[in-house]
Formats: C-alpha cells, structure tokens, sequence
C-alpha cells in the first residue's frame, strides 16, 4: 500500500491536469462559442486528459481525480472510508491550482479579465451555455454523473479490461461532457466546478452547489446499484485494479 501522502499529492496533480487541460480547452479558446466544435474539442480534452492522467498516475493513487467517484468507491465498499475526506480535499487543491495555472495563462492574452469572463465556470439558467434552467442542469449532472461513476466501478474490478480501463473511462467522461457542456459547461466533478467558481466568484459561488449536490449524489446512487447488483461477485472475482496503492 502506498503512503496516504504520496496518494494525495497524485490525486492531486491529476485533478489539476483534468481542470487544466479540459477548462484550458474552453478559456484559451478565443473563438469557442459552446456550439458545433468547439463541444467536441472541449469533450475530447477532458476525456483524453482524464485517460492519460489515469494511465500515468492510476497504479499509484486508484486514480479517482473526482470526489464523486472517490464517494462512490466508499459506497460500494471499493474504498476505505478513513481515507475519503483526504481524497476529497486533495481534489479540491489540485482543482485550484489547475484553475489557478490557467488564469495565469489566459492573463497574457490582451483584454482578457477574469471578473468579466465566465472561465469555464458550471451555471444554470443566465449561465448556461444554452439557458437551460435548473431542473434540466439537475437531471443531466445527476444522471450523467451516476453513468460515470457507474462505468468506474465497472472498469475498476475487471481485471480483463485493466489495460483498457483508462480509455473506457476517458470515453465515458467525453461522452457525458458531449451532452453536459451546453446545459450547464459539463461538471460531473464538483472539485472541477470549485476550482473554476473561486476564480469567477459572483454568481458561480451561488450556483456551486448544484454542482456539488448532483455529482455526489449520483455517486452515492452508483455505488449503491453496484454494491447490491455486483458487490458480492466482483470481490470473488479479482483484486481491483483501481484500489487505492495497490501496483497491477
């Protein structure tokens, strides 16, 4: 088992990969109106940098990178719950230094002002990306996040898909930010969302906890399915390759 440490600075560093890459991908676009392209490069990001931080840093840490699907592995009895408020608060730093990073970096375009852009930041209603109002940003976070979390747990005790596990979760994570960024700017993570509404302050403080309340329940219902559909089986079956400091 690795140290706790050394986990939490890994889950660290790759949630700040995931916010860099994937809101980088929205901010330093100087063109990108949420339609058409600019969806899919915005959805490829975030799927491609959550594959590679999983292929690069997964063996070390379990390689959630999300609270929610941190809160999931707990659920489903995947995840000692000793170390669950750690991971979550690993997430939530390396969130912000991602979002940090990337204010720096999009600071050195001229004209550019953090008060008066939205930053990739997760709204609803006013701040959708489509208008979209409340109950739909509920549903789609909720629903795409228990998908998620769901095709985690499912990748994470198949010792067959091991080699594969990385890009099937990448894929997913693209697929639900496809469908999540014109509703609310795809969350799915609620450190992802933290990083980006400390930056915007404002009204993406007011709306952050939809996007907290979504996610985590969706990863709580996740686990629970899992736990009651598969949780007997998959601990008969094989080691997980996503427990936490455990080497494949």
């Amino acid at each position: 088992m690795v140290a706790l440490g050394k986990r939490l600075l890994v889950e660290g560093a790759g949630t700040a990969w995931v916010v860099f890459i994937g809101c980088g991908s929205i901010v330093l676009n100087i063109g990108a109106v949420q339609q058409g392209y600019s969806v899919l490069e915005a959805s490829l990001a975030f799927g491609l940098a959550l594959a590679a931080a999983h292929y690069t840093l997964g063996r070390i840490s379990g390689g959630h990178f999300n609270p929610a699907v941190t809160v999931g592995f707990a659920v489903a009895q995947r995840f000692p719950v000793r170390d669950l408020l750690p991971y979550i608060a690993a997430h939530i730093l390396g969130a912000i230094a991602g979002a940090a990073l990337l204010a720096y970096v999009a600071s050195g375009r001229p004209g550019f002002e953090l008060a008066a852009s939205e930053f990739g930041a997760n709204g609803f209603g006013d701040h959708s990306p489509g208008d979209y109002q409340f109950h739909s940003a509920l549903v789609v976070e909720l629903v795409l996040s228990f998908a998620f979390v769901m095709v985690s747990l499912m990748t994470g005790c198949r010792r067959s898909l091991k080699s594969v596990a990385p890009l099937l979760n990448g894929a997913c994570l693209m697929l639900a930010y496809l469908v999540s960024i014109p509703v609310t700017n795809g969350s799915i993570n609620p450190a992802r969302s933290t990083g980006q509404a400390l930056f915007v302050g404002d009204w993406a403080l007011d709306q952050l906890w939809l996007f907290w309340a979504a996610p985590m329940l969706g990863g709580v219902a996740a686990g629970v399915m899992f736990s009651f559909c598969w949780g007997k089986s998959a601990r008969q079956a094989t080691e997980l390759v996503r427990n936490p400091g455990e080497a494949a």
